[in-house]
């Protein structure tokens, strides 16, 4: 649980779209926004409703136009709004931060993931001129139009990610490149282990990256903020009085 970063703007969304059965973009208006320029950035975004905030991967900024491709599931914290006609509603953004940091010696890129990878690999992949080879494990099957030259890969079962297995058995380029990879952060374990014991490869040559947990689950909260927050508003409270009252509510 953690209040929104104070540095976090507000934006507007503007459209909604479903691009497959569990992927969702959000268009937001946000003046002011400001890029790193890191292919892999992402922003903490809180939604109406909610203190606590989840983090997604700048897809594309246009202007003021920022779009967040949302990967959503039967619960959640933005799961829940970003399958609503959301269209209108403020939210907060952070500061984007991003890791990707390509070693000037690299001749190949290696891109691995699952959905909630997808808008990093697609836009890392559109940010280079190297030789790119991208797998990407998707219960949808391809997302169309989304990106080129992708390799989709189906899970071993709903809820469930192979992408460790995946890896142990590439076959890598010859040749210094570079490996980024993100998705469930016990497959990525495994995968950082064998990358660096098995494959011996250096820290600044792979970047990988837990986005979700599959052994925590998503459970209920034991307090919904969301008919405090409805009441405060309401009431005319700001967002700190509103948060006062949540936290009474969680201790009582």
């Amino acid at each position: 649980m953690s209040r929104p970063d104070p540095r976090a703007q507000t934006a507007t969304v503007v459209r909604r779209e479903a691009l497959s059965a569990h992927l969702v973009r959000i268009v937001l208006d946000a003046p002011g926004f400001v890029s790193t320029g890191v292919p892999d950035e992402w922003v903490a975004l809180t939604v109406p409703g909610q203190y606590q905030n989840r983090y997604y991967t700048v897809r594309a900024l246009d202007g003021t136009e920022l779009t967040l491709d949302v990967v959503v599931h039967e619960r959640g914290l933005v799961t829940e709004w970003a399958q609503t006609d959301c269209v209108g509603d403020v939210v907060g953004i952070s500061e984007p931060k991003g890791s990707f940091l390509l070693p000037p010696s690299a001749q190949w890129l290696v891109l691995v993931g699952d959905l909630t990878a997808l808008p990093a690999i697609a836009r890392i992949a559109s940010s280079v001129s190297l030789p790119v080879s991208a797998y990407v494990e998707s219960s949808d099957g391809a997302v169309p139009g989304y990106v080129e030259g992708v390799t989709w890969v189906d899970p071993p079962s709903p809820g469930e990610s192979g992408l460790a297995a995946l890896v142990r058995s590439l076959s890598w380029p010859e040749g210094p490149g570079y490996f980024w990879m993100a998705g469930e952060s016990a497959q990525m374990r495994d995968i950082r282990k064998h990358v660096r014991h098995d494959l011996g490869m250096a820290s600044t040559s792979y970047d990988v990256m837990g986005y979700w947990s599959g052994s925590r689950g998503r459970q209920a909260r034991a307090v919904d903020p969301r008919p405090i927050y409805e009441a405060g508003k309401a009431a005319g409270k700001s967002d700190e009085q509103i948060w006062d009252d949540y936290d009474r509510a969680r201790h009582e």
